[in-house]
This record gives C-alpha cells, sequence and structure tokens, in this order.
C-alpha cells in the first residue's frame, strides 16, 4: 500500500436532528463543529436530514400509492380471459 495517498479515516459523529439520534463511527467526512460524546471524548459531528431513525423505509412509516393490483389493472385493460375459449 502506498503511503500518503489514503484520506484520514477518523472517528465521526452523524447527529440526526429531527429524530435526536446520533451515533459514533468512523468516516472521511470532516466538520468544524464538534460534540461531546458519551466516553467524554471530543468528536467532530455532521448533521444529517434523514437517517435510519427516521427514513419512512426503516420507522415502517411508508405508504404504498398501489391501490390497484397489477392483475387487475392488465385484466381491466384487455378484458379477463375465459378459461373455456380457445385459442
Amino acid at each position: 500500500m502506498q503511503q500518503d495517498k489514503h484520506p484520514d479515516y477518523h472517528p465521526v459523529v452523524f447527529r440526526d436532528r429531527a429524530a435526536g439520534y446520533a451515533f459514533l463511527t468512523r468516516s472521511t467526512a470532516r466538520s468544524e463543529q464538534t460534540i461531546e460524546w458519551d466516553d467524554g471524548q471530543t468528536y467532530p459531528v455532521i448533521d444529517v436530514e434523514i437517517s435510519s431513525e427516521s427514513h419512512p423505509f426503516y420507522t415502517g412509516r411508508a405508504r404504498t400509492v398501489d391501490t390497484e393490483g397489477r392483475i387487475a389493472r392488465f385484466e381491466r385493460r384487455y378484458g379477463a380471459a375465459d378459461a373455456g375459449e380457445a385459442t
């Protein structure tokens, strides 16, 4: 591995302000803001708009818009096929 080719990989806190949730991980992202974490250390903090705590898919609040099934839509569009009809 060549030296001085890779970005600095360091601990960073990502904070979802909408959900009031924060987690500590490692990243190459940089920030001027800092936060004191539970372990007493100070880490850079990056505010994000959506995390797994506030995303509708992960929280179970996702809604499906499909009001009609694909088969019913196909039958409505092209007509229901009769089972006794020979083709």
